[in-house]
């Protein structure tokens, strides 16, 4: 039997397959009477999201429906997402999808109601305070992949189409109200796309772990999460109707966003800009670099991955830890180069500043100069 149950860490999360037929109670129950559901153009037209339509539609509910979301959303779709938020005199926002339907559609229902810029609300100091708290419209969050964990987080990444920089945007009432998490919305991902937000999940326990800052439940989770992505990614893999695989993978998802309250690191920092100039899949681009920045990091990580290493049954220390990372690239068949996703030598200047901007670096155990970020990119190509 697939687990299911009820949790209120960090939000109320409505875990278990199946659990999608409770979207429209989850509505009425949040005061939700006219939702608009965010979600990516590949799933607009597919069953899953048919489905969940229908039983907005049998509940009085309509089936209001924006899918102009690019895979690293930007200002332009967010705009076009308030147009339909206010035209169709909306009153909530259900977020279905991965990381970048949930992460607009957190945009949409933060700046809906808003007369300052989202460029105001970035997450730096206490930005968030500027935002019209009252005029923030309720959440309901419904992933279909297990990565990002955005639907247990404050925040969305938004990228400066002018800039090509993502930045983090932050409000306490980012927090979905309901997450509904059924691993069956997850069965029909490519499997590029369930590698890829694989080791996104893994990338965000992994660096959670190794952030020097100071966080014991943090920590906890963040171990635990590796463990669960490092048992069950391959399954999900493999056999992609593995719901136990499946189910495990979204608690993995969770977890990783909540232990990166303790931090980010080198692995972001370097994928965020990246992504951001190139389109890449954040995810991926994240399990290309990550043995790269477990190099880097060694000096200030080896004892503590040791540790992880020992927990996780894996033999041989941080070379058995970084051994695995390895292994899990070829099984996921993960590009094993940033040139294989098409990053040129030629802009690693630039993508060295943009990584040296990203709040992500600060939390990295090694600091990160513009010497050795620059050499760091270097050894990623």
């Amino acid at each position: 039997m697939t687990p299911q149950a009820n949790w209120s860490y960090p939000t109320a999360i409505k875990f278990g397959a199946g659990r999608i037929g409770e979207l429209a109670q989850h509505c009425k129950a949040t005061g939700i009477a006219r939702p608009l559901l965010v979600t990516d153009k590949a799933l607009a037209g597919l069953p899953i999201t048919a489905a969940a339509l229908d039983i907005l539609d049998a509940a009085g509910l309509g089936r209001a429906v924006f899918s102009d979301v690019d895979p690293n959303p930007h200002e332009g779709n967010m705009q076009a997402g308030i147009a339909a938020y206010n035209a169709g005199g909306h009153d909530g926002v259900i977020c279905f999808g991965g990381g970048s339907a949930l992460d607009l559609g957190k945009m949409i229902a933060l700046m809906a109601g808003q007369t300052v810029s989202v460029w105001d609300l970035e997450d730096i100091g206490d930005w968030w305070t500027r935002a019209d708290a009252d005029a923030i419209a309720p959440i309901i969050a419904v992933p279909t992949t297990a990565g990002t964990g955005s639907e247990v987080g404050r925040a969305g990444v938004l990228t400066n189409s002018a800039t090509h920089k993502k930045k983090i945007i932050f409000h306490p009432k980012l927090m979905p109200a309901v997450t509904i998490c059924d691993p069956e919305l997850t069965v029909g991902m490519p499997r590029f796309i369930t590698a890829g937000t694989g080791m996104d999940a893994f990338a965000h326990c992994l660096e959670a772990y190794c952030s020097p800052h100071y966080h014991p439940m943090s920590q906890g989770i963040a171990l635990e999460g590796l463990r669960l992505v490092n048992e069950y990614l391959p399954r999900a893999y493999a056999t992609p109707d593995d719901l136990e695989a499946r189910a495990n993978m979204m608690s993995a998802a969770a977890m990783g966003a909540v232990a990166f309250q303790k931090g980010l690191g080198a692995i972001h920092s370097l994928s965020h800009p990246v992504g951001a100039v190139y389109g890449t899949h954040h995810g991926t681009t994240n399990a290309v670099v990550m043995p790269m920045v477990l190099d880097f990091n060694r000096p200030a990580i080896e004892d503590r991955l040791a540790r992880a290493a020992d927990y996780l049954g894996i033999r041989g220390g941080f070379d058995g830890f970084r051994a695995r990372v390895m292994e899990l690239r070829s099984e996921l068949a993960i590009p094993g180069n940033l040139t294989e996703l098409g990053v040129q030598s030629q802009r690693l200047d630039e993508l060295t500043e943009m990584a040296l901007e990203d709040p992500s670096c600060g939390g990295n155990p090694v600091e990160m100069t513009r010497e050795n970020t620059r050499a760091l990119f270097e050894s990623c190509m």
